[in-house]
């Protein structure tokens, strides 16, 4: 990772190339997840996991009613809910901007949250219960998609920027 994106930038509050690169990085995750999903749906449904390197590593089509290792599967819609929650927080907090490192990490959250929600909104069972579709297997750990995979790396991404003491508005603390 470049220097430019964990060094402390000048404080620029309400910075629109920082809103767009959130929202840019976000739509890049959303299309990503998205069309990784599909193909999953459209190819993997009915069929056996493609090997990609033995078995530690397969794409195999699941079903996710729950969170992160199928957690509170019968609590689709408080996951439904946190992701609206997250949204709107990210949103609102994305026009106080200071820090190109923080704006990467928010847009991979919120385009992680968007690509969750749109399963929880779209797909079966119903509106607002659906389940995501999960397909990255990694061997004794857990099945997850590339949504999860950007919320984790953002996540990531937010402690190293914290660490080093850098705020959401580029200041160092």
């Amino acid at each position: 990772m470049s220097d430019d994106v964990l060094e402390s930038p000048p404080v620029v509050t309400g910075n629109r190339h920082l809103v767009r690169v959130t929202f840019g990085v976000a739509l890049a995750v959303v299309l990503i997840d998205q069309l990784s999903k599909y193909l999953v749906v459209t190819r993997l449904k009915d069929q056996p996991p493609i090997k990609v390197i033995g078995t530690w590593l397969q794409f195999e089509y699941l079903r996710n009613s729950g969170a992160a290792f199928s957690f509170g599967t019968s609590f689709t819609f408080v996951f439904t809910a946190i992701a609206v929650a997250v949204v709107v927080v990210i949103v609102r907090t994305s026009r106080k901007l200071g820090s190109l490192g923080w704006a990467i990490a928010l847009g991979g959250l919120l385009g992680g949250a968007v690509g969750n929600l749109i399963d929880r909104v779209f797909r079966d069972p119903g509106f607002l219960r659906g389940h995501v579709v999960d397909f990255v297997y990694v061997q004794n750990f857990a099945t997850f998609n590339l949504a999860d995979s950007a919320i984790v790396c953002s996540a990531i991404l937010m402690v190293i920027l914290s660490l080093r003491g850098i705020e959401l508005d580029g200041r160092r603390s």
